[in-house]
């Protein structure tokens, strides 16, 4: 008991709206149902929880994590409520270390169970019809100060520690945990080749469609991580891990899951470390930057950036390096600075032109072709057009050179194509030919389970509005409104992604 009030467990606990007595009453209920019929608790027990920060024995801050998730429809882990015994109290670490908010980074050999307990909740919420969008997004700037040095430092130096006790096994996280043993380099490379399907669903239908069974067979490599596999497999299984909870992330954040989408970025740059990948740690990063600049936070993306940049250590290819440019440009130009943005994607096209062929890129990286170098040019300078409207003309110019070369089905990335080109000919006073790219856009997308599609497709509606006269464009905004999904009790953020 660390006699100061768990600060963490107090603000959900008043969010949640319950009574003390209430909570212990939900408790011995819901233990009953995990389990644990013996298990009792009384409203000075919840008391000393919330007021002292005693911290309760397993199964307790399981059973109040799957309550609290129940209850605001979002996913509460045990560490969300401060109920963690090693190396963390009950207080908000933001009370006593500004430097690590919300509990990151967390403790090395705390990641396997986070990420388990994470996803069994996240896919508890599926199971139950949910939706897990009640929490806030962490700014950029506090995601970065807080891991700066943690992805800084190098994770071999703890393998020469000795283990003195076991954190996954003493303190069992999450539910449906899979039961740990070992497995060989037939069972990763099965694992492996399903991230490459997975990827490529992704990029064809959009991430609604595959998200549960992506964060499923998460689930499944977080249990398989509780058991310590010679290094070699270890790392592997890590890089199965980084990977699916990108694309975890980036399905979650492709279907307006936003802060479940962060947490799953930063469990990503996490399980990366831990397999001694710096580049792909700030990969991760970079996805949460790509986020943050969709949901109109530029400045809290170039924070971002600049910690992925830097973190990702002296093996990060040129390729990599023209990846995280674009994306450092497409947030100047959401900040209007036209001459930084045209610097950046100099710089760019330079790395880009620059990487050997003879390296082969890590396999996350593989999908990072010349049309994605074009189509982020394209989308950083539609962007741009929004306050030089002569950058248009170079939005028009990339978007064209990106649909040339988009015949491999990745349909996503074609609709956001079409959708800059679009854009772009409506700021360029080209409405008939707005026209004909908006409904090619359109065409594509009831077959694509991607809300980011119709979140840009509402901003360049916007741009449709001074051309309403024309019967043509009349005819394309009635069949938009149409087609638009409703927006449910979410801001329209669209206008800057």
């Amino acid at each position: 008991m660390s006699g100061q009030p768990n600060t963490r467990l107090s603000d959900l606990f008043g969010l949640a709206g319950w009574s003390k007595g209430e909570l212990a009453r939900l408790v011995n209920k819901q233990a009953a149902a995990m389990g644990h019929p013996q298990l009792s608790t009384d409203t000075s027990r919840v008391r000393r929880w919330i007021d002292m920060g005693e911290i309760p024995r397993d199964p307790v801050p399981r059973v109040l994590a799957a309550l609290f998730t129940e209850r605001l429809g979002r996913v509460v882990t045990i560490e969300d409520l401060g109920l963690v015994r090693h190396g963390r109290t009950g207080r908000r670490q933001g009370d006593g270390n500004a430097e690590h908010p919300d509990g990151v980074p967390w403790a090395p050999e705390r990641t396997a169970a986070v990420l388990t307990e994470f996803t069994g909740m996240d896919l508890m919420l599926n199971r139950r019809g949910l939706v897990g969008a009640g929490a806030a997004l962490a700014a950029g700037s506090t995601l970065s100060s807080a891991m700066y040095d943690w992805l800084h430092s190098d994770p071999t130096l703890k393998a020469d520690a000795p283990v003195l006790d076991d954190p996954l096994h003493a303190d069992p996280a999450g539910f449906d945990r899979y039961e740990a043993a070992p497995i060989g380099s037939q069972e990763i490379e099965e694992l492996e080749r399903s991230v490459e399907v997975f990827r490529a669903w992704d990029a064809a239908r959009g991430g609604g469609l595959q998200r549960k069974a992506v964060v499923g067979q998460l689930n499944e490599v977080g249990g398989m991580l509780a058991y310590h596999h010679p290094p070699h497999l270890q790392r592997r299984l890590w890089g199965v891990a980084a990977n699916l909870a990108v694309l975890a992330g980036w399905m979650s954040h492709d279907v307006g899951l936003e802060p479940t989408a962060q947490k799953y970025f930063v469990i990503a740059a996490h399980a990366a470390r831990e397999g001694g990948d710096r580049p792909r740690a700030g990969e991760a990063l970079s996805r949460a930057a790509r986020q943050m600049v969709h949901l109109g936070r530029p400045d809290d993306a170039l924070d971002l950036m600049k910690l992925a940049q830097t973190g990702s250590g002296e093996r990060l290819q040129p390729r990599t390096k023209a990846m995280f440019h674009t994306i450092e440009a497409w947030a100047q130009a959401s900040m209007g600075k036209s001459q930084a943005m045209r610097r950046t994607l100099g710089r760019a096209e330079d790395l880009f032109v620059s990487d050997r062929e003879d390296l082969e890129p890590p396999d996350w990286m593989q999908t990072f072709k010349d049309e994605d170098l074009y189509g982020m040019q394209a989308l950083a300078y539609r962007t741009l057009a929004e306050f030089d409207p002569g950058a248009a003309a170079h939005a028009q110019y990339y978007a064209e050179k990106a649909l040339a070369l988009r015949v491999d089905g990745r349909e996503r990335s074609k609709i956001f194509d079409h959708l800059s080109m679009a854009s772009a000919c409506f700021i360029a006073d080209d409405p008939e030919q707005a026209d004909r790219y908006a409904r090619l856009a359109l065409m594509s997308m009831g077959s694509n389970s991607s809300r980011r599609t119709w979140d840009r497709l509402r901003q360049m509606y916007r741009l449709t509005a001074e051309y309403s006269g024309y019967p043509r464009i009349h005819e394309l905004r009635e069949e938009i409104r149409l087609a638009l999904p409703k927006l449910k009790g979410r801001a329209d953020n669209s206008a800057q992604a």
